[in-house]
C-alpha cells in the first residue's frame, strides 16, 4: 500500500519532466537555417497559412511588383504579417520552427532573388534579440496569384506543451 503513494509522485515527476522538455534544433552554427527541429512530446503546434505582402505602393499599377515592392521589401512585409498572426495564438517569430519560402523571379531577373530574401530573413532569424532560427525550404515559383507579389511564406511554429 505504500507503494502507490511512490509510484503516483513517480508518475507526476515523469509527466512533469515531459512537459518542460524543449524544442531541438540542430544544425550549423554559421548557418542561417536549422538542418532539423525535433518536437517534445504534447508540443503546442500552429500553422500560419501562406502569407504574401501587404500594399507598399498605393500609387503603383495593380499586379506589379512595384506595387508591392522587391523581394527584400515583400519579405519583411510578409514576415512582420505571419508576426502578428503568431502573436493571436500567443507565440513569436522565435516559435518558428519550419518555414517555406516561395518566390518569383523579378521581371527581367535571371532567377529569383534569393540575396533580397534573405537580407529581410536575417533582421527577423538569428539576432541577439530573435537567436532562433527555423528548418526552412526555399523555392522559385513560376508565379503566385497576384502577378505583383514576389515573396509568399508559410510557416510552422511549436512551443513545449504547456496549459491554455
Amino acid at each position: 500500500m505504500r507503494a502507490l503513494p511512490l509510484l503516483f509522485f513517480l508518475a507526476l515527476s515523469a509527466g512533469c519532466a515531459a512537459q518542460a522538455q524543449e524544442v531541438r534544433r540542430v544544425g550549423a552554427a554559421q548557418s542561417p537555417i536549422m538542418g532539423s527541429v525535433e518536437l517534445p512530446p504534447g508540443a503546442r503546434i500552429v500553422y500560419v497559412s501562406g502569407t504574401v505582402p501587404d500594399v507598399a505602393d498605393a500609387a503603383a499599377p495593380q499586379g506589379s511588383a512595384q506595387r508591392y515592392g522587391d523581394t527584400a521589401t515583400q519579405t519583411r512585409s510578409v514576415l512582420r504579417r505571419i508576426e502578428a498572426q503568431l502573436r493571436e495564438h500567443g507565440m513569436s517569430l522565435g516559435d518558428v520552427v519550419m518555414m517555406r519560402v516561395f518566390l518569383v523571379r523579378p521581371e527581367g531577373a535571371r532567377a529569383m532573388d534569393f540575396a533580397g530574401m534573405m537580407t529581410a530573413y536575417r533582421e527577423f532569424f538569428g539576432t541577439a534579440a530573435q537567436p532562433n532560427r527555423p528548418a526552412r525550404s526555399t523555392m522559385e515559383v513560376a508565379g503566385l496569384v497576384d502577378p505583383g507579389w514576389l515573396v509568399e511564406i508559410e510557416v510552422t511554429a511549436a512551443r513545449p506543451g504547456e496549459a491554455r
